[in-house]
């Protein structure tokens, strides 16, 4: 086996990935206070076709150095929005058509090998604060929470990975629907 070298790896450029079609799925980050956990999440958004991120709240927007030292150029290819309110973003998305999942650890949760998104649904995945989560009245008006089982003492993953499981989850739920 040889490693894949970048000429190997064929990448698209922005432009042609930003014309292309993406999952039927937004991100909106709920007042994150880690500008490295920002830019980490528009990584995962870019590798897995994300139609766009919505900041809200304290999170940090582009342009800065910190997110861009592990968004890597993807908050150039990743479109996204800031709003000053998530409550009032999950309302205006729920008018257009979206399901409002909250990831959180919440009563009555689907756990996320249980969830199974419906074909031709769009989906916004809220990600909430790093030490408070997502806030109460968001999941308030969220159709469903969505809770990644975890087995150790720790209960809680940092919000960049719970980005990369659940939307990892979701593309691969998406694609083996269309086979």
């Amino acid at each position: 086996m040889r490693k894949l070298s970048m000429d190997d790896l064929n990448r698209e450029s922005v432009e042609e990935f930003k014309n292309k079609k993406k999952i039927p799925l937004v991100l909106v980050l709920d007042n994150v206070r880690s500008l490295n956990n920002v830019g980490s999440v528009f990584r995962t958004a870019d590798a897995f076709m994300v139609e766009k991120v919505y900041l809200c709240g304290i999170t940090g927007k582009p342009p800065h150095r910190d997110i861009e030292k592990t968004a890597l150029g993807a908050t150039e290819s990743v479109d996204w929005e800031h709003v000053p309110d998530t409550l009032a973003l999950v309302k205006a998305l729920k008018a257009q058509g979206y399901k409002i999942g909250s990831v959180e650890q919440a009563e009555n949760s689907v756990k996320l090998n249980d969830f199974q998104p419906e074909a031709g649904q769009k989906y916004a995945l809220v990600l909430g604060n790093e030490v408070f989560g997502v806030e109460q009245d968001v999941i308030n008006h969220s159709d469903f929470v969505l809770e990644i089982p975890q087995f150790g003492t720790k209960h809680s993953l940092n919000i960049s990975v719970a980005t990369g499981v659940v939307v990892w989850d979701f593309l691969s739920k998406i694609l083996a629907g269309q086979q």
